[in-house]
């Protein structure tokens, strides 16, 4: 119940959420209510407990909900994205990690190893993930991108004040064959959600406006940092060790082949809509 003088936070939301859909977003309401928990500093499950907006708050709400409207990403209006059971930064110059790619990261912690490389790594999402999941495990994060390198330390060096165990980042270009060569042969589990979209792939006002076009856009068929990342893990990998990688929809039929000979056990994965979204393959020996 709000009190005196105050907006009923189910009111604000209702109008919030309408502005919200007017404006063409996907999830208007679930997006009403997370800058509503945002301003107010309560989790979204608290907000019916919440006792309505101040007159700052409210005008606060209002210029969040305007400003997603633009079609600004959620997460850049909030400062963080959840991912699994981890709220990361994000901002201006990464890619925002995606719920999908979650599946991806539990495929990896049930598959486990002791020495984990994240490949195109962004923000992090996905070596802290495995990290977190698995405390005995090193983790190595490569990331090209100095904007995204930035998020990545960041998140980084969050985590580990946090008590996970520190993920060593690591500056470098998946298409080096050079990168990480001391550990050619000796990696457990290799994953990666690198750039994949192909190239004039309509897609949303959040992506065109605000990610990175580096860190979405591959080339015309999507596969361009692909090819050499399956290169680079393949190398990395020692016999028996495992790779995961996320992928296009249009890669589902292709990605098996680029992955014989050097890899077997090949399986594509979907998401929860049922689109293919990440393949995995064990390392043979050479």
């Amino acid at each position: 119940m709000a009190g005196a003088g105050r907006v009923p936070v189910a009111t604000a939301v209702a109008a919030a959420a309408r502005t919200l859909a007017a404006a063409g977003v996907a999830s208007p309401r679930a997006d009403a209510e997370l800058l509503a928990a945002h301003v107010l500093g309560v989790g979204r499950g608290g907000l019916a407990l919440a006792g309505g907006f101040t007159p700052a708050q409210q005008q606060r709400y209002a210029q969040l909900v305007d400003r997603r409207a633009e079609r600004i990403p959620l997460q850049h209006l909030t400062g963080t994205v959840g991912f699994g059971r981890l709220e990361l930064a994000v901002g201006p110059g990464a890619f925002v990690p995606r719920p999908e790619t979650e599946l991806l990261a539990q495929w990896a912690v049930a598959t486990g190893g002791a020495l984990v490389v994240d490949l195109a790594s962004g923000t992090g999402a996905l070596a802290l993930a495995i990290a977190h999941e698995l405390p005995a495990a090193r983790v190595v994060a490569v990331e090209r991108s100095g904007a995204a390198l930035r998020w990545l330390r960041r998140n980084a060096a969050a985590r580990a004040a946090a008590g996970d165990r520190a993920v060593t980042v690591v500056a470098g270009d998946v298409a080096d064959p050079a990168l990480l060569a001391g550990l050619a042969g000796a990696v457990d589990l290799v994953v990666g959600n690198p750039p994949y979209v192909p190239a004039g792939t309509p897609v949303p006002p959040e992506v065109a406006d605000h990610d990175p076009p580096e860190a979405v856009f591959a080339g015309p068929d999507g596969l361009a940092v692909i090819r050499p990342m399956l290169d680079r893990a393949a190398a990395l990998l020692r016999p028996g060790g495992w790779l995961g990688l996320e992928h296009d929809v249009s890669h589902a039929a292709v990605l098996p082949g680029l992955l014989r000979p050097r890899f077997t056990r090949i399986a594509v994965h979907p998401d929860l809509a049922g689109r293919p979204r990440y393949a995995t393959g064990q390392r043979v020996a050479d």
